[in-house]
């Protein structure tokens, strides 16, 4: 099961761009109802079980 941290880049409207930390080169546009309601731009989440945290 996948489990790793993700850089919120940029939020635009209802979904969020995600930089894989441990594999840069890898991104990915996620809904924003899927996330927690506190990101923003900046903000570290942890993803495991089909679901994301906020880190930091």
């Amino acid at each position: 099961m996948l489990n790793c941290d993700y850089l919120v880049e940029s939020i635009d409207g209802d979904y969020a761009h995600l930089k894989r930390l441990d594999l840069p080169e890898e991104t990915k546009i996620v809904a924003r109802a899927l996330l927690p309601m506190e990101i923003r731009e900046g903000s570290k989440l942890h993803y495991e079980m089909m679901q994301y945290t906020l880190i930091q």
